[in-house]
């Protein structure tokens, strides 16, 4: 910086021998007003100049609205009488043209004063010594606007300790107090803008977006912050971060439209880009036919401007934009309203802005050679054109209001109370002082905001939120739907969209997984994902895991807890209890039937032949046998459950007891025949009573153990039926009795069954006139089928989801089938003879055993005479004989 400093003082010398010579004006390119003390202004007066000219067209808002604000608030300050008392504020304004290298050129002559000239070595060309103006000495800079000038002025302005103001510059990197220190600005910086426009894009529920940046400290520090944001908080993805170059290529702003359509999901776009650059980039989506896709999402340079919209109102429909609040100043309308030529020759590019404005062209050497209309100097501003305050004219004159308000603070330090400025301010005000009583102010704005500065010469952060729309009258316009300060305040309902629908469009690379689906992120793209239902006993804990339910739970419908599965038992109304309670109620009626006709004729030849007390045991446990069906369809409690254990095995126990008992003595009665024609032992009723209770006592025994070892108790059985469809699944209310322990229930039952049959088999020779051998054989044959039928169907549906139902039903049946074949084969046909033949059921003439024996042992001449008697005549009577010779 030292060597350029040396060229342009070099050149200063050299300019101001001619400007003597010449005898021109010498502030020919630059407003100065005289003051006390002199505050430095930088305005983008002219726009950015082509092929090599350092400037270009007039900005009459940008430009002369925001100097002639300067100047307003310069006179409101000295006509103040509490702000700066007989202090005179002047000003120096120079013209940056939106050019940093033409702004640093400009910005020299702020520290002229500053720097010791030695002319010693330098003569005219006429060989005259060279004649130095005394430079203005400024003690502050108000500017620039744009952030790449303001940073490149405050390289300079800092190394002559020159605090400056800007009224525009919103660069997150101007925040760097390290790098510039005497840096301080009156619009918050884009930091806070960048992340007003996150909280913006979030509130949209938008998470995949693309950035769009001018090049430049502006466009790019934009960006990058609001990049930095998203990757600190999360939850918003860059789907592309693309930039447009300073001196853009024909065709650029429609590659630029065409990359971003690559990723078309991304309909969001942030920009931080230029005005001129936001008309083109529109201009080019238009030209795409892409009208309405994009959702515009513009920072503070776009804010509320018409320009970038002009005849692209369609495609800019719906576009966000942020803009510091603001307020429009009434008086500085009415002050530039009254502005004419004639008085406000202070302004030297006011007549410059007249042409402009009027589109008049002013004497024979006016700057607008192809206008023919004539300025008369009588034109008014807002009658004879269009007139609106620029957006910045409040920073500007709060800009200016903080400068005095330090310097006030210092005077009030210095001089205290000394009217005027005192030796020590006029002598030298010290920059670094001035910069700490900048940092201090606090008041009141010409917008009535307050205005103060951080530690890092900051504003802080409000902002208003506009969105731009097209009424139904086809008038559009920029309406504001909410504001920023710390915390974004947004008035969704105020929004409208192209499409008419109230509802938010969106702006995401997946859209949002339904309830019960976990999302599956794609790698390297957090913000894309796919969406993988939770299945099975799966249920969603988060958005990207699902678990499974605890064993006695599933999922809930929406899969996003877990809910207790249904638990269920036998109901007495289901198909499946309704046939076997049928048939048990059936055989209960036909065995109490039996019973009481047993007991009726108790003492009749055919009941006494029977063997009236193992009848009775029998009859009872084929009566038990019908019973359990109703304790294993009974809700299971530890009662029914204890019930069961007894009675399950009991009554098949019983039956087989007493066949055996039977059949047994019928074998041993005809194998001792043939030996001797001595009764054998044991044949009594009461040694036959004591047999069968014998036997009986070793299944309730076996239970008795059972009850000890594992006392009854009732379970839930979830996986019975553990269907693959949680929403089948249920929980089996059960007794705890499992398939084994069903087997040693049943075991010595069926044992003493296959024994019985045994003995059936072994007395298959006696003569079918003899007692009940041949009956109890059927009966047994009929038995053993029905149970050979009943394992496979048992054991064979253990893994079915109607397992309880089958082997419930199966189990019932058998038993009820059992004893209904036992009932009908033994006890039928003497009730049948009891009730409708009584003259059969007759005494007959006692005989002696050996008499017995005899005749049985003569099976041809008994099957003969058998044939002869009436039906069951012989049978009678040796059942009878037996009877007697037993007792």
């Amino acid at each position: 910086i030292i060597p350029s400093l040396n060229i342009y003082l070099g050149c200063q010398i050299y300019t101001n021998c001619l400007l003597a010579q010449a005898a021109s004006p010498e502030y020919a390119h630059s407003i100065r007003l005289d003051g006390d003390i002199i505050l430095g202004g930088l305005f983008p007066v002219h726009t950015r100049g082509d092929r090599g000219t350092p400037c270009g067209e007039l900005k009459k808002e940008k430009g002369i609205h925001r100097l002639e604000a300067m100047m307003f608030a310069i006179d409101l300050i000295n006509k103040d009488p509490e702000l700066l008392p007989n202090i005179t504020l002047g000003a120096r304004i120079l013209d940056t043209c939106s050019r940093d290298t033409y702004a640093l050129e400009q910005s020299l002559t702020f520290v002229q004063a500053l720097i010791e000239r030695d002319g010693s070595d330098v003569r005219c060309a006429n060989g005259d010594p060279p004649i130095f103006t005394k430079p203005d000495k400024i003690v502050g800079v108000i500017g620039a606007s744009s952030s790449s000038v303001s940073i490149m002025v405050a390289n300079i302005l800092r190394l002559f300790k020159i605090p400056q103001i800007s009224y525009a510059s919103t660069a997150p990197e101007l925040s760097d107090n390290s790098r510039y220190d005497f840096f301080s600005r009156v619009v918050p910086p884009d930091s806070y803008q960048a992340q007003a426009m996150m909280d913006i894009v979030t509130a949209m529920e938008w998470n995949y977006v693309s950035t769009l940046a001018s090049e430049g400290n502006y466009g790019e520090s934009g960006v990058e912050a609001f990049i930095q944001i998203s990757r600190e908080t999360g939850g918003v993805c860059i789907a592309q971060s693309l930039k447009i170059p300073r001196e853009p290529r024909p065709g650029e702003f429609d590659k630029i439209i065409k990359r971003l359509l690559e990723t078309s999901n991304a309909r969001a776009v942030i920009m931080f880009a230029n005005e001129d650059d936001i008309r083109r980039v529109l201009d080019a989506a238009k030209r795409n036919n892409q009208t309405g896709h994009f959702l515009w999402v513009g920072s503070d340079s776009w804010g509320s401007k018409i320009s970038p919209v002009i005849g692209q109102e369609r495609v800019a429909e719906g576009a966000i934009t942020i803009l510091p609040k603001r307020a429009s100043v009434d008086a500085f309308d009415r002050y530039f309203r009254s502005r004419s030529l004639s008085n406000n020759r202070r302004n030297v590019w006011f007549a410059e802005f007249w042409e402009e404005n009027f589109n008049c062209k002013l004497g024979m050497h006016g700057r607008r050679p192809g206008i023919l209309k004539k300025c008369t100097g009588l034109e008014k501003v807002g009658r004879d054109s269009s007139y609106e305050q620029e957006g910045k004219v409040q920073f500007v004159m709060d800009a200016v209001y903080a400068m005095a308000h330090a310097l006030h603070r210092m005077h009030r330090e210095l001089c205290y109370g000394y009217p005027g400025l005192c030796p020590r301010m006029a002598n030298n005000i010290d920059g670094k002082e001035l910069l700490g009583h900048i940092r201090a102010v606090k008041f009141n704005g010409s917008a009535s905001t307050p205005v103060m500065f951080n530690e890092n010469g900051d504003a802080p952060g409000r902002y208003d939120i506009f969105q731009y729309q097209i009424t139904n009258r086809s008038a559009a316009e920029y309406r504001v739907i909410g504001s920023w300060t710390n915390k974004l305040h947004l008035k969704v309902e105020a929004m409208r969209w192209r499409t008419g629908d109230p509802s938010l469009p969106a702006s995401v690379c997946s859209m949002p997984c339904r309830t019960g689906e976990r999302k599956k992120v794609v790698k390297g793209a957090p913000c894309c994902w796919h969406c993988e239902r939770c299945e099975g006993y799966y249920f969603q804990v988060s958005e990207v895991a699902c678990e499974m339910c605890p064993y006695e739970m599933r999922p809930d419908s929406n899969r996003t807890g877990c809910v207790p599965i249904p638990i269920i038992k036998l109901e007495w109304h289901s198909p499946w209890a309704v046939f076997p309670v049928f048939i048990s109620m059936l055989g209960i009626i036909a065995t109490s039937f039996v019973i009481v006709t047993f007991v009726r004729y108790n003492d009749t030849p055919i009941v006494r032949a029977s063997g009236r007390e193992m009848s009775y045991v029998l009859l009872t446990g084929i009566f038990l046998c019908y019973a359990i069906t109703f304790l294993m369809i009974a809700t299971p409690d530890v009662g029914v459950c204890s019930l069961r254990r007894i009675f399950l095995g009991l009554g098949m126990c019983f039956s087989y007891a007493a066949l055996l008992t039977k059949t047994n003595r019928i074998h041993r009665i005809f194998e001792q025949g043939k030996k001797s024609v001595t009764a054998p032992r044991f044949i009594s009723p009461a040694s036959q009573l004591v047999i069968t209770f014998s036997l009986i006592s070793v299944q309730l025994l076996g239970v008795f153990v059972w009850f000890a070892v594992d006392p009854p108790h009732i379970v839930v059985d979830y996986g019975e039926q553990r269907t693959q469809d949680p929403m089948a699944a249920r929980g089996v209310l059960k007794c705890d009795i499992s398939d084994l322990s069903l087997i040693c229930s049943l075991g010595y039952s069926i044992l003493l069954m296959v024994t019985c049959t045994v003995y059936a088999i072994k007395t298959r020779g006696v003569p079918e006139t003899f007692n009940e051998a041949k009956p109890i054989g059927f009966t047994m044959y009929t038995t053993c089928i029905i149970w050979l039928a009943f394992i496979p169907i048992f054991f064979g549906t253990s893994q079915s989801a109607e397992r309880m139902y089958i082997q419930t039903t199966t189990l019932t049946i058998s038993l009820s089938l059992s004893a209904s074949v036992s009932l009908g084969m033994l006890y039928m046909p003497k009730v049948y003879i009891i009730l409708f033949h009584p003259e059969q059921n007759v005494p007959k003439r006692k005989r002696s055993f050996k008499a017995i024996v005899t005749a049985a042992t003569m099976s041809g001449k008994l099957s003969q005479k058998g044939g002869d008697r009436p039906n069951g005549e012989v049978k009678t009577e040796l059942c009878e004989s037996m009877e007697t010779n037993s007792e």
